[in-house]
């Protein structure tokens, strides 16, 4: 079942209970259906979780699970997922994000040269805020709806498949 598969992988939940950020939310932590592994659960973590990993702000497993908290999603999956964007990722992730939102507005896309500056920064977004924003929206809502349908159908699909062997099998033994 795919229980098992995801259980092989997925950290304990006392060392997520116990990571320093997570220790906001208290005894919400402690409440098992953040835990189980259930369809409902897991495409809910993958939607939260593939949502998330594409808001550009510090703290985005704070906010993953803070959502995962309201909607009784799956709350390891959902900060894991986060996790997909880090410091080598994140950069190519938010420029793909960029030229998609130019694309979809039908701009140009500028031509980037990167200082480490505030003044940089603050003229740059001044420039590139709409087509930044605008491909935002559409990878996060476009992978969370991707991820929390992709789920549903191949954990449906399992289940198909097992019940056939199953029902494989009690017809061989008769």
């Amino acid at each position: 079942m795919p229980r098992k598969f995801l259980r092989k992988y997925l950290p304990d939940p006392h060392t997520i209970r116990d990571h320093k950020s997570l220790q906001l939310f208290g005894k919400l932590l402690h409440d098992p259906n953040l835990w189980h592994l259930n369809r409902r659960s897991v495409s809910l973590a993958f939607a939260n979780g593939l949502f998330f990993m594409w808001v550009p702000l510090p703290l985005q497993m704070v906010y993953a699970a803070a959502t995962a908290i309201i909607i009784r999603a799956n709350l390891p999956i959902s900060v894991a997922l986060v996790w997909i964007t880090n410091p080598v990722t994140m950069g190519p992730m938010l420029y793909f994000a960029y030229k998609l939102g130019a694309w979809t507005l039908g701009l140009p896309p500028g031509e980037f040269h990167i200082e480490f500056t505030m003044a940089w920064l603050k003229t740059e977004m001044l420039l590139v805020w709409k087509p930044f924003l605008m491909g935002l929206s559409i990878v996060s809502i476009g992978g969370s709806l991707l991820g929390y349908f992709s789920v549903r159908l191949l954990w449906r699909l399992h289940i198909i498949s097992y019940l056939k062997q199953k029902r494989k099998k009690l017809l061989d033994r008769l």
